[in-house]
């Protein structure tokens, strides 16, 4: 008996008919044609009921086609050339529903696709094996999916293994498995069998690599070896041998993807476990299939999945249990060898199965381990095999390095060993598992070690400077809960304080290179009093310095404007920066190069004409573009405001008595409460300014004219205003940094 299916779109009143080479089929007479139905909850899926298709006296073979009917009975034959679907026809495939599935109307399969309808059957262990029991975890394409009657990779090599060496093989393989789930589902499935030899068998399709966004490969991948990795120990952790099924083309790949999975097969080649090369049999050199070898983009057909199997050496399973006893006993003992010592009480050695690095010092006195140790470096290239990368201390203890770096298996960082220590440092590749890589873009990886920890790993040369404008790391942390998070090894370090919010990260934090740095949770954002920088003119000196102090974000209204007259911002302030941009109020003088304002006369614009514009003939995109901007940094004005416990308001330039005294209570009405202070910085007497409630002055000068000119006044300004933020108590570790996009609601 056979049950057809299909994949087929079709409009109000159409059908999908089916018609072949035999009677049952209606002998090519679309008049005769099988029916196919489908529902609501299914579609585009189609299907027959049970046809019982007789033998053929021909060749064991029937073809057939598909057809589209529309209401009046016209039928519109697949567009498949010359070419008929087909399906071999044997006698012993007659005791069960055999389910045929087609695919897609008018795409046809190099090789067609059928199983029977219940589940796949393992292949029975009715006594111990004489050879070895063997168990193969993967997903569809290890269950046989696509091959015809699910009789793929797995199910010939259990047949030549079985013949050749005796071994009996049980594949526990489930459709759409990626690595988490094969990590939940062996215990349960693999342990018990207790297996000598496990193919872990997955694919990199099925983590999502072909259709995330492209910032999120990295990260994919990274999961994804890192949980076969996982896999891996727990095998060896039950004594057996792991195997692993190699990376394997997909019909949506593009030459990105398929360089990640090249980096990813030579990544697992270096692994110390066998690799079943599958891309050398079926890959098309630009990953994807080869023409005739898969029946849709994610499955090889009969064809591939043939391809792949003539692709396994089967010396891998020509273990004798002599051997393979010897194999498990090298897994149960501790695999630690020493590879550098002295006789004064210091000495190194590696576990090779997880490559951790132990250091012990004894004496009373510090060892300093730098690139140019060469008699220790020699000893770790010849003996160690540190894979590159950064390696973490598991039990970090104060006045040591938490990490360090490796390059061409020496360690290329200095780092102090203190008396009477024992450290054991880990690769951090250990700590990537595939729950918990918040973010990785190849170089950068964020890692949530538990509710209260995560990890931000940085294996590039250089230093990576993460902020609330970065948005797919402003998402990722969203996993985090809210609070603030510190770098509990060096906490007083700028920009190691981290703070999350329900949106993700609301500030700056640095990670240097080669470097690992622990953040763990240290207290609620409400406990702590956080301080908005809110630049109010009188030019963008202020914007220059927060930039050099790395203390800016997303700009506001005054950021990048002249407001000569202090009136003016206190009236636009007030008034909720309405007219700001508005049109009507602004024109440009050539000669100046500037658009100026009719209604604060000391406000002009300088920044927002580009070379493109037309300013003279068509101001439209001009103010188009101001329009949008200072909506935006308007909007963020108002957050920042809202949102802040406390506010700094800082403006430059020549100021008179009188205007700070209407600023300031312009000010306080906005700020409802909350305290805030108004803080000049002119080259003028403070004696202008005594006595002012919120009012602080430095008698300065900072010319943004002469910053531009000379690059070192500008440091040496940014300097003074770092000083100025010191003393009143704003540093990275409490400063407000307000979000690029105001979160709606």
């Amino acid at each position: 008996m056979y049950r057809f299916q299909i994949s087929a779109y079709t409009q109000t009143g159409e059908s999908i008919g089916l018609v072949g080479s035999t009677p049952e089929l209606g002998l090519w007479d679309i008049s005769k044609c099988v029916h196919l139905r489908t529902s609501g909850d299914r579609y585009p899926l189609w299907w027959t009921d049970e046809i019982d298709i007789q033998e053929p006296g021909g060749p064991q073979r029937v073809e057939y086609k598909y057809v589209r009917l529309d209401v009046n009975g016209n039928a519109q034959w697949e567009s498949l050339l010359d070419t008929n679907r087909w399906i071999p026809i044997d006698s012993k495939d007659r005791v069960s529903t055999i389910i045929v599935d087609d695919g897609a109307f008018s795409y046809l399969q190099a090789y067609p696709f059928g199983y029977i309808e219940k589940p796949a059957v393992k292949i029975p262990l009715d006594r111990e094996p004489e050879g070895l029991k063997i168990v193969v975890i993967g997903s569809s394409v290890a269950v046989g999916h696509k091959a015809w009657f699910l009789k793929g990779w797995v199910w010939l090599l259990a047949q030549a293994l079985q013949q050749k060496y005796g071994h009996k093989l049980l594949n526990v393989s489930e459709v759409g498995a990626n690595v988490s789930r094969t990590i939940a589902r062996f215990p349960r499935f693999v342990t018990p069998e207790q297996p000598d030899i496990v193919i872990i068998a997955l694919s990199l399709g099925n983590e999502g690599l072909a259709h995330c966004p492209p910032h999120e490969r990295r990260a994919v991948q990274r999961r994804f070896e890192s949980g076969l990795q996982q896999l891996v120990k727990m095998t060896r952790d039950i004594g057996a041998i792991p195997i692993l099924g190699g990376v394997y083309p997909n019909g949506d790949y593009s030459l990105e993807h398929y360089s990640l999975i090249r980096d990813t097969h030579k990544r697992m080649l270096s692994w110390g476990v066998p690799v079943l090369d599958w891309l050398a049999a079926v890959d098309d050199g630009q990953g994807r299939w080869k023409a005739g070898t898969s029946f849709d983009p994610a499955h090889p057909n009969t064809v591939g999945h043939s391809l792949m199997y003539q692709q396994i050496d089967h010396h891998l399973f020509d273990i004798d249990k002599d051997e393979l006893a010897k194999e498990k006993q090298r897994f149960r003992q501790q695999n630690e060898f020493p590879i550098y010592f002295d006789n004064g009480g210091f000495h190194v050695s590696i576990c090779m199965e997880e490559k951790c690095l132990r250091i012990v010092n004894s004496s009373e006195y510090s060892y300093t381990i730098a690139p140019y140790w060469q008699e220790l470096q020699t000893a770790l290239q010849s003996k160690a095999g540190l894979i590159s990368g950064i390696y973490i201390a598991k039990n970090t203890q104060a006045g040591t390095l938490p990490f360090f770096a490796v390059e061409d298996g020496a360690i290329a960082t200095t780092i102090n060993i203190p008396p009477n220590i024992d450290l054991e440092y880990s690769p951090a590749f250990n700590l990537f598992s595939p729950n918990n890589v918040l973010f990785y873009d190849g170089h950068l990886g964020i890692l949530q070690a538990d509710e209260r920890h995560l990890w931000i790993i940085n294996e590039s040369d250089n230093e990576y400077n993460i902020q609330p404008m970065w948005t797919e790391v402003c998402n990722a942390l969203k996993a985090m809960p809210s609070g603030v998070y510190e770098d509990p090894f060096y906490p007083d370090v700028p920009f190691r304080t981290m703070m999350i919010g329900k949106d993700g990260l609301e500030s700056r934090v640095k990670a240097p290179p080669k470097s690992a740095v622990l953040f763990q949770y240290k207290c609620e954002l409400s406990d702590i009093s956080r301080v908005a920088i809110l630049p109010l003119g009188d030019r963008c000196a202020v914007r220059m310095m927060l930039y050099k102090m790395e203390y800016d974000g997303p700009a506001f209204p005054f950021d990048l404007a002249r407001t000569t007259n202090i009136a003016d911002v206190a009236d636009a302030i007030e008034h909720g920066f309405d007219d700001m941009w508005n049109p009507a109020y602004l024109h440009y003088s050539p000669d100046a190069g500037r658009i100026y304002h009719s209604k604060w006369s000391g406000l002009s614009f300088a920044h927002e004409v580009e070379e493109t514009d037309d300013p003279t003939n068509d101001m439209f995109p001009v103010y188009e573009r101001m329009r949008i901007r200072y909506t935006a940094r308007s909007e963020r004005f108002w957050y920042a405001l809202r949102h802040c416990d406390k506010v700094l308001f800082v403006r430059t330039g020549i100021s008179e008595r009188g205007g700070v005294i209407d600023l300031v209570n312009k000010l306080e009405k906005q700020c409802q409460g909350k305290p805030f202070h108004l803080l000049l910085l002119s080259p003028q007497s403070s004696d202008e300014f005594l006595d002012l409630p919120n009012v602080l002055h430095y008698n300065v000068e900072f010319n943004p004219d002469r910053m531009y000119e000379d690059l070192g006044h500008w440091m040496y300004c940014t300097e003074v205003m770092r000083g100025i933020l010191e003393s009143l108590g704003v540093s990275s570790k409490n400063l407000f940094w307000c979000p690029p996009k105001i979160p709606k609601g």
